[in-house]
């Protein structure tokens, strides 16, 4: 089968108080994740809710990263889509989650876009 992306769910607890409340500090975490897996960065878009939590996107060529932290359950949800065979997504998570210094971290992939080797598009029913 080909695969036309591979999507990460990632749930980052116990991560450093101080690194997901700051909203520049997340910036500059996600964007080198991006370039620590080689993805061409499009737009990043962060905000800083009231009174506290972070969302922001990293738009990539190859698809996005995104995160949303909760700071009063030292909690970060993280998604990484990456389509093609380039960029590696797995290299992006570890460097966030070395980062965010979280002590304990599910992931999962995803396939995304199955199709049959050889094929363009997939017929449905």
């Amino acid at each position: 089968m080909k695969t036309l992306g591979r999507h990460l769910l990632v749930e980052m607890y116990q991560c450093d108080h101080r690194v997901i409340s700051d909203v520049r500090r997340i910036e500059e975490i996600m964007v080198g994740a991006a370039k620590h897996a080689k993805a061409h960065i499009v737009d990043v878009v962060f905000h800083n809710f009231s009174p506290n939590g972070i969302s922001g996107m990293i738009v990539i060529s190859e698809s996005h990263l995104s995160i949303h932290t909760w700071p009063e359950y030292d909690f970060a949800s993280v998604d990484i889509y990456t389509c093609g065979s380039k960029v590696n997504p797995w290299r992006a998570y570890e460097y966030i989650h070395k980062n965010f210094k979280s002590k304990n971290v599910t992931a999962m992939e995803f396939k995304r876009g199955l199709f049959p080797a050889g094929k363009r598009t997939a017929k449905l029913g």
